[in-house]
């Protein structure tokens, strides 16, 4: 017997259950689906929606999410304005973003590198193979143990010279 073929909204689900979010916000068909399934199951969680489709959509900068889920987008908008899109959501304060994007000539590995995110899995599905990027606010940026006066060349100057 073989595994079912993961989808994207089993992947989007699972995340959900895992972040448990109070506030949503989605952009795309399927993470508009998989969140109005979650609302549905958690009435409390708020929903904001972001329709790219739009030409004055765009992310008032009050905008801070527990979780943003990004699907079926960065493949039909230029790099820029996809970049801008992930660098709000991220610049704003959203604590946790995934993004389900597939193959894009516009879009490569060391883009969303450099946007924070990480890549967490390839998926193949019958639609297209997807990968999941994901960036979390509280892990991206880990703590440096060489970052502290004690591994500077003279610790026992810290705090008693200024040149």
């Amino acid at each position: 017997m073989t595994n079912p073929e993961p989808n994207a909204a089993a992947i989007l689900a699972r995340i959900l259950d895992t972040a448990q979010p109070g506030s949503l916000l989605c952009c795309g068909k399927t993470a508009l689906d998989v969140a109005r399934l979650w609302c549905d199951r958690k009435p409390d969680t708020s929903l904001q929606t972001l329709d790219m489709s739009d030409p004055n959509a765009g992310l008032p900068p009050d905008t801070v999410k527990d979780l943003a889920l990004v699907t079926d987008t960065l493949e039909h908008l230029p790099f820029d304005e996809g970049a801008l899109l992930l660098g709000q959501l991220r610049n704003y304060g959203t604590h946790q973003i995934a993004v389900l994007v597939g193959e894009t000539p516009g879009w490569a590995f060391t883009d969303f590198i450099g946007l924070g995110f990480r890549r967490h899995a390839e998926i193949d599905t019958h639609q297209g193979p997807l990968t999941l990027y994901t960036y979390n606010l509280d892990t991206y940026n880990h703590k440096r143990a060489w970052n502290n006066p004690d591994n500077w060349a003279n610790p026992e100057m810290w705090g008693k010279a200024w040149w």
